[in-house]
């Protein structure tokens, strides 16, 4: 999985193409979401509850670690769900774009592997500094974006025109997952699972 990691990091139009010779199954294609949003949760647990963040010249801000606890939890079910489902995208749109996806596992693996550099941007949350964050958050975003529109082609068989246009409407659904989460952070702060702070 490392082997994974760094390549899509390094070299990913030759790591894209080392994996579209595979046909990845369902199991090995949930693992890799499963086990990398991992390490953005752990890392935020670890920075919220003990070593917190600064609103201005105030002093040092730290959540609770039960309602860390609960957030993480919630946050890495998120990232694993977001995966799932625009991967299940994939899958459901590769026949508009003249591509052959057998099974979702297809569509997961290439979400996945796109989202790599999110997983590693989120490893900063251990030093939750907000505009450090949302600077590399920014930047792992763009290389995301541009993972995912030289992955789809090279995964999905299709042309160059097709992949942007297939890899266009991932994006979208992207976008989508990302309104539902925000949407659904609101709705959960609500009933109950809004971040509590130590005094």
């Amino acid at each position: 999985m490392i082997d994974h990691v760094m390549g899509m990091v390094l070299r990913p139009r030759r790591q894209w193409s080392l994996l579209a010779g595979r046909q990845p199954e369902l199991g090995r294609a949930l693992l890799y979401p499963l086990v990398m949003a991992a390490l953005p949760a752990l890392a935020w647990y670890y920075g919220v509850t003990e070593v917190g963040w600064r609103v201005g010249a105030g002093p040092v801000v730290r959540m609770t670690p039960d309602s860390a606890r609960l957030i993480v939890l919630l946050f890495y079910l998120a990232q694993v769900l977001a995966v799932a489902g625009v991967g299940s995208m994939v899958h459901w749109m590769s026949s508009t774009y003249g591509a052959v996806s057998s099974s979702p596992a297809l569509g997961i693996a290439v979400a996945g592997r796109a989202a790599t550099p999110l997983f590693l941007a989120g490893v900063v949350g251990v030093y939750p500094i907000f505009w450090l964050d949302l600077m590399l958050g920014l930047l792992a975003l763009a290389y995301a974006v541009y993972l995912l529109y030289t992955g789809i082609p090279a995964m999905m068989r299709v042309t160059e025109e097709q992949g942007f246009l297939f890899a266009s409407a991932v994006l979208a659904a992207g976008l989508v997952a990302i309104m539902v989460i925000m949407g659904g952070t609101v709705m959960l702060w609500e009933w109950g699972a809004a971040p509590q702070f130590i005094d």
